[in-house]
């Protein structure tokens, strides 16, 4: 099994689906034991639908944006 460092280590290639079968199993088993690291994997998958939806200009108006990114984030949060 897995360390949690080993983890964290493979967690952006875990997302981005770029690990083999074999680690895929492994970043798996070490989930279904280890509650914090199934939490660091959500914080992970919501900073990357976060990322996703943020302009790639400066916005002018960013209290409206902070404000549809905590909306959202409570979305996903209810949905997950």
């Amino acid at each position: 099994m897995l360390t949690c460092k080993e983890q964290v280590a493979r967690s952006s290639d875990y997302l981005d689906g770029q690990l083999t079968f074999r680690e895929r199993l492994l970043v798996r088993h070490h989930l279904m034991f280890c509650p914090n690291c199934r939490r660091f994997i959500r914080q992970m998958r919501l900073l990357q639908a976060t990322l996703k939806i943020m302009p790639q200009a400066p916005v002018k108006d960013a209290d409206a944006l902070a404000e549809r990114l905590a909306a959202e984030r409570r979305q996903i949060i209810k949905g997950g």
